[in-house]
């Protein structure tokens, strides 16, 4: 891919449209910029610049000047992704919205919000809590994932059995294009069968399509009856194996977690405490209900019960709501706390298939000797498999049992009825898996909306697949 260079007179033009105080060069302070929360350095790349925005019409006027002078611009959150989304591979500029950070409206009689992109999801829901709502997004990132960043990459989380994912929560978007035209896409609308659904083709599109600078998304009433319970189980495959059965007898959950011993040892570390059911071998299964009184939670309470028991759960626990999701939520920084250097995958499958993926997920890291730190949004079959590197073991001889066991694993979720990622996206470090494993015609159909959307190939370029 060829771009030109991010020159002085350039560089002139980008504080014009931004401002001075709101272009970055010097490489200190660039550096920040040139990964996401992916640490390893193998997948860092330096960006020529950085720039803030802090309106829609300054992103536009960025997007003009990266067509007129062809350099490539990266869009970026928080910068809390897990698949190198928000990285310049081609150098460029990172374009950040962080600035754009402002609650527009909180409209608590219509049930919406208007934000702009660089909002952190919590202060959106703690805005929301405040008025009796709630925002249904719960990413497990939310105290640092922003909400413009949850759009492009249609963010899961701990809800999406119950509420679905980002793009279930959002009514409208407002975008600058790659060629740098201000569009508004969709509707606060219940439903409509108007042309294309546009806003939900740049939602999950990782930033290659459009930047959103604004987004007015749902509110909820909020829950005025919930519990967690925790059923502890010695068996991992039969804790995944309960999770359809809770659905068949009518439960539906707002949550389902799923974690294995090993991983909640790595919490406990990292933590500096003891987790219930810990000690004796247990693995984690966690439900959230909601109930419409005391009463209907009772009865949910001991339906969750039976089922769970029945199924092979040694116990089952009322939990600390607090204790308990801080746990669940530490599991990256857990991981990160053991090896800076690991392989997340972010695998999906039906929620039925999901025992099927954990024992073939077991399987092959006994034969690749594999370091695996397991948990799982259970509810909607997508696990988090996050591999360590073996300290013994050199970079390039880890690399190779990666790529062996991802052949393997990837060829069972497509038979599966799986897919690549189920909530962090594909970004740059998951593309050359996207080609090999993607439909031809599916892909080739993808390629030809970036082409038409963005003929120079100028916004947030080598992300997802490459185009000529």
């Amino acid at each position: 891919m060829k771009y030109e260079p991010i020159t002085g007179p350039v560089l002139e033009k980008l504080k014009e449209a931004v401002g001075a105080k709101n272009v970055l060069t010097d490489s200190d302070l660039l550096q920040p910029y040139s990964h996401d929360e992916v640490t390893d350095p193998a997948y860092h790349h330096m960006p020529e610049a950085v720039v803030f925005a802090e309106t829609a019409d300054q992103v536009a006027a960025v997007m003009r000047l990266a067509n007129e002078y062809h350099f490539p611009v990266v869009p970026r959150g928080a910068g809390t992704g897990l698949a190198c989304g928000a990285v310049p591979i081609y150098g460029g500029i990172v374009l950040s919205l962080e600035k754009m950070n402002h609650i527009v409206e909180i409209n608590e009689e219509n049930l919406y919000a208007v934000v702009e992109p660089g909002v952190r999801t919590s202060d959106l829901q703690e805005a929301a809590e405040k008025k009796g709502l709630f925002y249904a997004g719960d990413p497990c990132s939310g105290d640092s994932c922003f909400i413009g960043g949850n759009i492009a990459t249609n963010a899961g989380g701990n809800r999406a059995v119950k509420y679905g994912t980002t793009r279930h929560q959002v009514y409208a978007i407002e975008v600058v294009s790659p060629t740098g035209k201000i569009v508004h896409l969709g509707a606060r609308l219940q439903k409509q069968s108007t042309g294309y659904c546009l806003d939900q083709l740049v939602i999950g599109s990782e930033g290659t399509l459009g930047i959103i600078t604004q987004a007015t998304v749902k509110l909820l009433p909020k829950p005025k009856y919930t519990l967690d319970l925790l059923a502890i189980y010695q068996d991992r495959e039969q804790a995944i194996g309960t999770v359809n059965k809770l659905i068949k007898a009518g439960i539906m959950p707002t949550c389902v977690e799923f974690m294995d011993n090993i991983t909640i040892k790595s919490v406990e570390s990292y933590l500096n405490e003891t987790l219930q059911g810990s000690s004796d071998g247990g693995n984690y299964l966690i439900v959230e209900v909601e109930g419409t009184s005391e009463d209907d939670l009772d009865d949910k309470a001991v339906t969750l019960d039976e089922i769970c028991t029945e199924n092979g759960a040694s116990s089952v626990l009322v939990a600390d709501h607090n204790k308990i999701w801080q746990a669940r939520k530490a599991f990256a920084e857990a991981v990160r706390a053991e090896s800076l250097i690991v392989s997340k995958e972010d695998v999906v499958v039906p929620v039925d298939q999901e025992p099927l993926l954990l024992d073939e997920i077991l399987r092959l890291a006994t034969k690749y000797n594999l370091i695996t730190r397991i948990a799982s949004h259970a509810g909607d079959g997508n696990i988090h498999l996050n591999i360590l590197k073996n300290e013994d073991a050199s970079y390039e001889d880890w690399m190779q049992r990666i790529q062996q066991n991802q052949q393997e694993l990837y060829a069972f979720i497509y038979a599966h009825g799986g897919r690549l990622s189920g909530e962090h996206g594909i970004g740059s470090k998951r593309k050359h898996l996207m080609e090999e494993f993607t439909n031809p015609d599916e892909l080739a159909m993808m390629k030809g909306i970036k082409m038409a959307w963005d003929p120079n190939n100028i916004l947030n370029p080598g992300k997802i697949f490459d185009v000529p």
